[in-house]
């Protein structure tokens, strides 16, 4: 389903089940076919599930416009109010998951239910306040680090379903990273620990134990920042640990949200 934003930029979205809604949002290049564990399992649960491809991204429109992460926040919430969504769990695998953070810094996190970051750290240049950044990325040789490749972001295969469809999508309309290469220089420089630290909701920080891309132990101090907060690292799951790890991702959240 597709999805105008006030700056006339067309999104892609599904939209499955009922109940409590749940907006699941994929990381940097990533197409919301990632998702595709989650939504089969959480429909099957009673639950409403969206997931989201933001500009520039999976079957997104590909523009120059907004290329920055207040722009993924507002698209989200028009999305969120387009939708009548009331009071939905927000789901975010790395740059996703910053998304969400970009949310919150401008409408709060008072009208969220529920918050989970995946392997995503609240700030991905590391210095002397901060040794949980992107890899080796620094104030040193910030920007240009980001156009080299990332090498690969998992350690186990993701489920050859949500594979297939994946690549599917990749097919259909591939990613443009140069295109998008200035949301991801916004997306670097960013420091949410602020946000986290003024937030209310209770919110779950999930690791992967192999991310080629976070030290996983950026997760509990993390969810020490916040009023309500929670971690988990998975074992045998990198970056992608919805996909790498589905079943036992699926239970971590499903556990979350029902508490």
């Amino acid at each position: 389903m597709k999805f105008i934003t006030s700056d006339k930029v067309s999104l892609d979205y599904s939209d499955v089940g009922v109940g409590q809604p749940i907006v699941f949002l994929a990381g940097f290049g990533a197409s919301k076919e990632i998702w595709h564990a989650q939504a089969i399992f959480f429909e099957a649960r009673q639950f409403r599930v969206i997931q989201l491809d933001v500009r520039n991204q999976g079957l997104a429109q590909h523009t120059v416009k907004g290329l920055r992460m207040s722009r993924m926040a507002k698209d989200i919430a028009e999305l969120i109010a387009s939708l009548g969504l009331v009071k939905p769990i927000l789901v975010g695998n790395s740059m996703g998951a910053a998304c969400i953070w970009a949310y919150m810094s401008l409408y709060s996190d008072q009208q969220l239910a529920k918050v989970v970051v995946v392997d995503q750290s609240p700030k991905m240049i590391a210095d002397e306040t901060w040794h949980y950044g992107f890899k080796d990325l620094d104030w040193t040789n910030f920007p240009i680090q980001l156009r080299l490749d990332f090498g690969r972001a998992t350690y186990r295969k993701i489920d050859t379903v949500t594979n297939e469809l994946v690549t599917a999508i990749k097919q259909q309309q591939p990613f443009d990273r140069e295109l998008d290469l200035p949301l991801l220089v916004d997306h670097a420089f960013q420091d949410w620990r602020d946000v986290i630290r003024q937030s209310t909701r209770p919110y779950l920080v999930i690791a992967g134990k192999k991310s080629p891309y976070f030290n996983p132990a950026f997760a509990e101090v993390v969810a020490q920042m916040g009023a309500d907060g929670h971690f988990e690292i998975i074992e045998e799951a990198g970056h992608i640990v919805m996909a790498e790890q589905s079943d036992m991702f699926n239970q971590v959240l499903l556990m979350f949200i029902e508490a």
